[in-house]
C-alpha cells in the first residue's frame, strides 16, 4: 500500500471527529458534574465542525481513499450531514431529560459521537470489512447507551435484548458477506459487481450470501419478521436513546443497503427485489395494525417506525435511481419527524415522571398551545396528511411504484397508511379534546424549545416546497449510485 492509494485525507471529517472524541473523553475526566455543560458545548462544536468539513466536499467529485475501500461521494456526504443533525438533535433535546435522571455524563456525549463515527464510516465504506467495522462501532456504542441508566430494570432488559439480537443479525450479515467473498474472490463492492456481471461469480453461493445479507439488513431496518427488538427497545431505553435509535442509524443502514444491493449485487436485483417486497408488505401491514393497540406512545412509535421502514424498502425494491432517491428522501424526512416526536415527549417528562403513555398527552393544548401545535405537525406528517413533509415522502415512493407498474403495491400501501392514520389522529384528539391531568409546566432549556420549534416547523415548510430537497437528493443519488469501478 503506497501513500497515493492510501489518500488518508479523504476521511478528514472522520479523523477530526475521532480526535475530538478522544480529547473530550480525556477532558471530561477532569470536569465536575456541575460543569458538565462544558462537555455538552464542546460536543456540539465538534458536531458543527464535522458538519462543515463534510459539507465542504458535497459538490466535489467522488474520491477514493484507503486503497479504494473508502469512498466520498454526494450520497455519503448528504447521508453524513443528516446523521450529524440527527445526533445533535438527540443531545439538544435530551439535555434536561438526562440531567433529571443522572444520565448527564461524559458517556452520553462520547458514546453518541462514537456511534456517529461508525455511521459515517458505513456511509463511505465500499469494502465489506470497512462496512462491518463501521456497523459494529455504531451498534456497540448504541447498545451501551441503551443500558446507560444502570438503575433501570427496563433499560437493562432492553439493552440485553438489543445486544443479543443485534449480535445475531451482525453475524448473519458477516456470514453473508463471507459467502459473497467466496463466490467472487473480492471484498470490494465494485469488484463483486464486476465479477457477477462477467459471470465469474459462483451464482448459487451469491444467492445464499444474498439471503443472509438481506436478513441482516432487515434486522437493522427493524423490518418484519426481524422486528422483535423494536417495540421492546423503544419502550425500555431512555427516551434520548430511543430517539437516537429511530433516526440517524436508519440513514446509515439505507446507505449500507444501497452500497451492497444497488451497487454490489445489482446483477441479482430480481432476487433481492422479491425479498424486499415481502419485508415491505409485512412491515407496513403489521406495523400499522399493531400500533393501533398500543397505549404506550414509545411502543406505538416503535411499531410506527416498522411501517415507515416498510415504505423505505418499497423505494429500494423499485431498483432505479428515482426509487433510491425516494427512499433517501423518506429517511431524511423520518429523521426530522422522529426527532421532533421524541423531543416533545422529553419536553413533557420531568424528574420522577416519564411521558410514555398516550394519556400523558391529555390536554396538552391547555398546558402549551404552541407545543400542542408542534406535536400536531409531527403526527400529521407521520400520518401523511397533505402539505406536510411526510405526505410527500410517501407520495415520492408511491409514484415510483406506479411508474414501475406495481400499482397493486401502491394501493396496498395507501390502504394501510389510511389505517395507520387512526393512531396518529388519536394523539391529536387526546391533546385537543381531553382534559389535562397535569398542569406542570414544560421543563426544558430555551435552546431545546427553540430548536424543537424550528424542527417541527420544517415539517410544514419543507412540505410546502418538497421539490427543492427531492431534486438535491435525486442529483446526489444519480451522481453516486452509478460510480464506475476504478
Amino acid at each position: 500500500m503506497n501513500w497515493t492509494s492510501l489518500n488518508p485525507w479523504v476521511a478528514t471529517p472522520e479523523i477530526f471527529l475521532l480526535c475530538a472524541v478522544c480529547a473530550i473523553l480525556l477532558l471530561d475526566l477532569f470536569i465536575s458534574d456541575a460543569k458538565r455543560g462544558v462537555t455538552y458545548v464542546l460536543t456540539l462544536l465538534t458536531l458543527l465542525v464535522t458538519g462543515v468539513l463534510v459539507a465542504s466536499g458535497v459538490s466535489a467529485p467522488a474520491e477514493y481513499g484507503y486503497s479504494e475501500s473508502f469512498l466520498v461521494d454526494p450520497l455519503s456526504s448528504y447521508a453524513k450531514l443528516t446523521m450529524i443533525v440527527g445526533v445533535a438533535l438527540v443531545l439538544v433535546y435530551g439535555r434536561s431529560y438526562a440531567k433529571a435522571r443522572g444520565l448527564y455524563r461524559g458517556e452520553l456525549f462520547t458514546l453518541s459521537m462514537f456511534s456517529l463515527l461508525g455511521m459515517m464510516v458505513m456511509a463511505s465504506a465500499v469494502n465489506f470489512l470497512t462496512l462491518y467495522v463501521g456497523l459494529e462501532l455504531m451498534s456497540l456504542s448504541i447498545y451501551a447507551m441503551v443500558a446507560l441508566n444502570r438503575d433501570s430494570v427496563a433499560s437493562t432488559e432492553a439493552a440485553m435484548k438489543y445486544f443479543v439480537l443485534g449480535a445475531l443479525a451482525s453475524g448473519m450479515l458477516l456470514y453473508g458477506m463471507s459467502m459473497l467473498y467466496g463466490a467472487t474472490g473480492s471484498l470490494d463492492v465494485f469488484k463483486v459487481a464486476a465479477a457477477i456481471q462477467s459471470g465469474a461469480a459462483n451464482q448459487l453461493l451469491v444467492v445464499f450470501g444474498l439471503v443472509f445479507v438481506v436478513t441482516g439488513l432487515g434486522f437493522k431496518f427493524g423490518a418484519v419478521p426481524f422486528h422483535m427488538w423494536v417495540p421492546d427497545v423503544y419502550q425500555g431505553a431512555p427516551t434520548p436513546m430511543t430517539q437516537l435509535i429511530s433516526t440517524a442509524p436508519k440513514v446509515a443502514v439505507l446507505v449500507l443497503a444501497l452500497r451492497v444491493l444497488a451497487q454490489g449485487l445489482e446483477g441479482f436485483a430480481p432476487d433481492w427485489r422479491g425479498m424486499l417486497m415481502i419485508l415491505a408488505v409485512l412491515s407496513i401491514a403489521l406495523g400499522n395494525l399493531t400500533a393501533i393497540a398500543q397505549s404506550n406512545i414509545k411502543r406505538m412509535l416503535g411499531y410506527s417506525t416498522i411501517s415507515h421502514m416498510g415504505f423505505v424498502l418499497l423505494g429500494l425494491l423499485v431498483a432505479n435511481v428515482n426509487g433510491y432517491a425516494a427512499s433517501f428522501f423518506y429517511v431524511v424526512s423520518y429523521v426530522l419527524m422522529g426527532a421532533a416526536g421524541f423531543g416533545i415527549l422529553m419536553l413533557l417528562s420531568r424528574a420522577g415522571f416519564e411521558a410514555e403513555q398516550i394519556n400523558d398527552l391529555k390536554g396538552l393544548n391547555q398546558r402549551s398551545p404552541w407545543f400542542a401545535l408542534m406535536m400536531l405537525f409531527v403526527m400529521f406528517s407521520m400520518a401523511g396528511i397533505p402539505v406536510f413533509l411526510g405526505f410527500f415522502a410517501k407520495l415520492s415512493v408511491l409514484k415510483e411504484l406506479v411508474n414501475m407498474h406495481l400499482v397493486w403495491l401502491a394501493v396496498f400501501a395507501v390502504i394501510f397508511s389510511l389505517i395507520g392514520a387512526f393512531y396518529y389522529l388519536r394523539i391529536v384528539k387526546v391533546m385537543y379534546f381531553d382534559d389535562a391531568e397535569s398542569h406542570e409546566p414544560l421543563q426544558a432549556s430555551l435552546d431545546a424549545k427553540v430548536v424543537l420549534s424550528v424542527n417541527c416547523a420544517l415539517l410544514l415548510v419543507l412540505g410546502l416546497m418538497p421539490n427543492q430537497l427531492m431534486s438535491v437528493l435525486i442529483d446526489a443519488v444519480q451522481r453516486s449510485i452509478v460510480v464506475a469501478a476504478y
